[in-house]
């Protein structure tokens, strides 16, 4: 089953034939930016199996972390549609709101808890990170 979706006006658009990696709700502050508010719902895709079409600006800042991220959003409409880490280029993060069935992602976790405002709901459902987690354990060479 592929992911698709796109930017607002459509000058963007991206096929996924993988399934997430991870899918995250992040309420950093920079995400609350970009959100609007809110938090931000990232499924996150091994770069390689990610096909865009069509143009994306690049804003790059330091995130919480420490990592210098890259936010790049359709220049027509400024739909954010993908986010990507230095620390981690084989990642590729695409922004659930913008996929044609945002029920084809389900999150996994909640991070940056510490900086979400008072007011945020957190689905009981899922772990809750108050930064962000540590990457996973590498499997033991045998």
């Amino acid at each position: 089953m592929a992911i698709t979706g796109g930017c607002l006006c459509g000058a963007v658009r991206y096929r996924i034939e993988a399934e997430p990696v991870v899918t995250r709700i992040c309420w950093c502050r920079a995400c609350q930016f970009t959100g609007g508010g809110s938090a931000t719902v990232n499924a996150i895709f091994k770069t390689e199996d990610v096909r865009i079409e069509g143009a994306l600006a690049d804003f790059a800042s330091q995130a919480d972390s420490g990592n210098t991220m890259h936010r790049r959003f359709c220049p027509s409409c400024g739909t954010p549609v993908t986010i990507q880490s230095d620390a981690r280029p084989q990642y590729l993060g695409v922004r659930a709101g913008t996929m044609d069935d945002p029920d084809s992602v389900w999150p996994n976790m909640t991070i940056w808890t510490s900086a979400a405002p008072r007011w945020a709901s957190f689905d009981a459902r899922n772990p809750r990170y108050e930064c962000q987690p540590p990457p996973p354990a590498a499997a033991p060479k045998s």
